[in-house]
């Protein structure tokens, strides 16, 4: 199992466990977190950005370019902004923190 803590824009930590392999996105949602996903991981929207913590940011395999586009539509980008979509946990990413932007955009009302 690869741990990760969601941190919300309130601050508060939320820990989570997902078998490697499992998309960030899908773990995020299933602990409630407001990552909506509107294009399903197609890379379509930014409906699910996270601001990844500068201590792991250079551990993920870098965003393609078409990630790179999408952030570009985002609110609140930062420079360690990613797709969630497009994180895949492994063994390595034990222990990753992930930010909830304070501008997230749920439109489920999660």
């Amino acid at each position: 199992m690869v741990s990760v803590t969601f941190v919300t824009a309130k601050g508060e930590k939320i820990a989570a466990q997902g078998e490697a392999g499992t998309r960030l996105l899908d773990l995020g949602q299933a602990k409630g977190m407001p990552l909506e996903g509107t294009c399903e991981g197609q890379m379509a929207c930014s409906t699910c950005h996270v601001v990844i913590d500068a201590a792991w940011f250079d551990r993920l395999p870098a965003a393609v370019d078409d990630e790179e586009d999408m952030l570009d539509l985002a609110a609140g980008v930062t420079r360690t902004s990613r797709l969630s979509c497009q994180i895949e946990l492994t063994e390595e990413l034990d222990g990753l923190v992930v930010h909830i932007p304070a501008e997230a955009r749920d439109m489920q009302g999660r």
